[in-house]
């Protein structure tokens, strides 16, 4: 039995953060970061069956061409990825009730629609990005047993390339689930590695009033080639939940719209517009 310390309830039974419980979610789930764009999602949808917030964890759960989806905020990086990837985890392979873990097992669909910038000048702003591979440089997953789920191998490539400082800890690389990638897939989505800081600032590259351990990290990062994947774009969640995805038995799939390209100092003209599109292009390939 797992203790109360441990998986904390609610007094009506619902897991702490998120506020739910087993029947309120669907098995195919989208992962929004803002909460406000819950909606923006949902008002596609045919119908909605529950809506529920707690923090900046919002849920909403109804049909799209009679599908039964969630689409959930998580709010902003690693850590929050923790708290969701577990909770929502445990509502489904967990017995809330007599809090023993089940013997079937249920695998969720999860795919994150996010916004980040391009690393690539040939990857343009208002584009589609796949992350093929979430690229971890926030520490957070090494909490966990991962050696049998990393790219070990790529991993090295990337500290060699960039010469890395492993003060900052051992990045890791995880591998998006095949499953959800040919269902997403399309020709007009860019393929890549999605790299994934633990800070919006420093961690990123960015520099107001401090200097960061490594001013040339980005530029390392865009000319990291490992056996033709490049770095494609840097955002704060998705390696995060490849990696609690694969050690949990979920298949999980990043999909980002490109809305700044760091590479030539440009930024979309209509980022609502781009982060719409994408909507509409999960929400068609899932109802498929």
């Amino acid at each position: 039995m797992i203790q109360s310390s441990e998986l904390i309830l609610n007094p009506d039974g619902s897991v702490y953060h998120l506020n739910l419980l087993p029947e309120h979610i669907a098995h195919d789930i989208i992962f929004v970061g803002d909460q406000n764009r819950v909606e923006k999602i949902t008002k596609f949808f045919d119908s909605i069956e529950f809506s529920t917030q707690k923090r900046e964890f919002k849920t909403q759960t109804g049909l799209f061409k009679g599908k039964r989806i969630t689409v959930m905020s998580t709010g902003i990086g690693p850590d929050n990825i923790d708290i969701v990837m577990n909770e929502l985890d445990a509502l489904v392979n967990i017995d809330l009730k007599t809090r023993a873990p089940k013997e079937n097992l249920v695998s969720l669909n999860i795919i994150r629609i996010g916004t980040s910038g391009s690393l690539q000048a040939d990857i343009p702003v208002d584009s589609f990005v796949m992350g093929k591979f979430g690229l971890g440089l926030d520490n957070m997953l090494r909490s966990y047993l991962i050696d049998e789920i990393t790219e070990i191998a790529m991993e090295n490539a990337f500290m060699k390339h960039t010469n890395w400082d492993l003060k900052k800890g051992r990045p890791y690389v995880i591998s998006c689930s095949e499953k959800l990638e040919k269902r997403l897939e399309s020709n007009r989505i860019f393929k890549g590695i999605t790299g994934t800081a633990g800070g919006f600032y420093g961690p990123q590259g960015r520099v107001l009033r401090l200097n960061i351990q490594d001013e040339n990290l980005n530029s390392k990062m865009d000319s990291f080639n490992y056996e033709g994947t490049r770095m494609t774009n840097l955002e704060m969640e998705t390696s995060a939940i490849y990696g609690l995805g694969k050690l949990l038995g979920h298949n999980c799939l990043s999909l980002n719209a490109i809305i700044a390209n760091r590479a030539n100092g440009t930024f979309s003209e209509d980022p609502y517009k781009a982060v719409d599109e994408l909507i509409a292009y999960a929400l068609e390939k899932l109802a498929e």
